[in-house]
């Protein structure tokens, strides 16, 4: 009667033990987010393209942790657009919720600001929406940027691009926040190495509320080409108002904001032609995985993805499942091959020295007939600039 007692007990043992383990092998993964705050409205683009990376994750049995599947939880605090707060959300996460990995924040200053953490945790971590010299001088090893977004890359892109169609002059005009004004820094000196004229070179507060002033002279200016080096919310208050004021320059060039996908909703044929900064398309044929990340995107959101911040974001998930896959959890192994191999992303190969994408060129995009395409550089154009 014992034995068969025993017996019993150890089978009850055995039949509760999955579903304590599969609890215990859920990974959480952690990140902070500007849910709220000035930049909030690009929150959506990154955190749709985590939780549609984690649906796909679990929806295949999990994430491959060298070699076993475990399912995975997104744990994420909003960080109010604040870098000091998303640094103590990091402490937060690595310290307290005791996450298995870490996903990037939104924002340049939100990822200087976390690297320190990083540091002091050695606990490594893809970034994304970060772009800025300022990289450069982050201690390699726990953070690595994946974007090709970089200022002093940008402003001679964009020159070259500009002086390959025949313009001869511009009119700036910048938010006075960091990348905006980090970008003009490089684009000036490339504008004059160029001999394209800098008819006007303003620069506006980030809480704009009224551009009239800046777009008047603008359109008083006459430049062959506008170059506003804006944040999402400018964005959209500079194209509402560049129409209602008649702009019709043929080159408008947005730094950020175009390729969020409410931007296309909100002024449907009067962004057609407007240029903007992003290295990632559907279209281009020779990254296999572009499309299919494109249509489950629209399948899960019945809207496109953020052509710049959605891909961004999803490369790191991407970049951060292939290392897992081979490296596993432990921190040193993550580092040697995170640092070491080349990826396969939506967005073609990606591969790092030191902290910085290396092969990834900087390009840019044009809104046309409604589609986003990649004009520039041609080795990865999918069409044409075009005149607005």
């Amino acid at each position: 009667m014992l034995k068969k007692i025993a017996q019993g007990l150890a089978l009850a043992a055995a039949l509760s033990l999955p579903t304590a383990a599969q609890a215990a092998d859920t990974l959480k993964i952690g990140y902070s987010i500007a849910k709220t705050g000035l930049f909030s409205q690009a929150a959506p683009s990154q955190v749709n393209a985590y939780d549609l990376w984690a649906e796909q994750v679990n929806a295949a049995g999990g994430l491959d942790v060298a070699g076993v599947k475990h399912p995975i939880e997104l744990v994420w605090y909003d960080d109010e657009s604040d870098p000091v707060k998303s640094a103590q959300i990091y402490e937060r996460l690595i310290s307290d919720d005791k996450v298995d990995l870490l996903l990037a924040p939104w924002g340049t200053p939100h990822h200087l600001n976390i690297a320190g953490v990083l540091e002091q945790h050695g606990f490594p971590m893809v970034g994304n929406t970060a772009g800025s010299v300022a990289i450069r001088e982050v201690e390699p090893g726990n953070i690595w940027f994946p974007t090709a977004v970089l200022p002093d890359r940008i402003g001679p892109a964009l020159v070259d691009m500009l002086a390959a169609n025949g313009v001869k002059s511009v009119s700036i005009i910048a938010n006075v926040l960091p990348f905006s004004q980090e970008n003009l820094q490089f684009l000036v000196p490339a504008l004059e190495a160029a001999n394209i004229e800098i008819k006007m070179n303003e620069s506006y507060p980030p809480d704009i509320k009224d551009m009239t002033p800046l777009l008047t002279q603008m359109k008083s200016a006459n430049a062959d080409a506008v170059i506003a080096l804006t944040y999402p919310s400018d964005a959209f208050l500079y194209t509402g108002q560049a129409k209602e004021l008649g702009i019709t320059t043929p080159y408008q060039f947005l730094l950020i904001g175009p390729t969020i996908a409410a931007y296309k909703d909100a002024f449907g044929p009067v962004a057609d032609g407007i240029i903007t900064l992003g290295h990632w398309s559907p279209k281009q044929k020779d990254w296999p995985r572009a499309q299919p990340f494109f249509d489950a995107y629209v399948a899960k959101y019945n809207s496109a993805p953020d052509y710049l911040d959605s891909a961004l974001a999803y490369m790191s998930c991407e970049i951060l499942q292939q290392a897992v896959a081979k490296a596993g959890l432990d921190h040193d192994k993550l580092r040697e091959v995170i640092s070491n191999d080349t990826f396969d992303t939506i967005n073609g190969p990606v591969k790092f020295k030191g902290v910085e994408n290396i092969i990834t060129p900087s390009a840019f995009l044009q809104i046309q007939k409604g589609d986003m395409e990649l004009v520039w550089p041609k080795s990865i154009a999918t069409a044409d600039l075009i005149k607005r």
